[in-house]
């Protein structure tokens, strides 16, 4: 009889708890200057993919962008609320202040 429990590692899924919309949340939160390319590397993500994740919090209003001369700096909106339904009315803060 086959249970996931007999898995080896090698033969195991690997997932995590959090998106990679969630992960680069709590990157810019502790390190808002980050590059893209710092980003993509910490994630695990190709640098496109950083940016297309970086657009989508932007233009959702959980991230602000400010041009700091040659570089971003990134501000992450505490106050955000999370998107799915079960938890769409604790703020985002909740989270960050775990990995802070």
């Amino acid at each position: 009889m086959y249970s996931r429990a007999m898995e080896t590692k090698s033969t195991a899924r690997e997932w995590t708890f959090l998106s990679n919309h969630g992960h680069v949340l709590v990157h810019l939160n502790r390190f808002p200057d980050s590059k893209v390319k710092e980003i993509a590397h910490e994630i695990g993500i190709t640098e496109r993919s950083a940016q297309l994740i970086l657009a989508d919090l932007q233009q959702a209003g959980y991230v602000v962008i400010e041009k700091i001369g040659r570089r971003n700096h990134y501000r992450v909106n505490p106050k955000g609320k999370f998107r799915h339904r079960a938890e769409k009315s604790k703020p985002i803060g909740l989270l960050l202040e775990i990995f802070s």
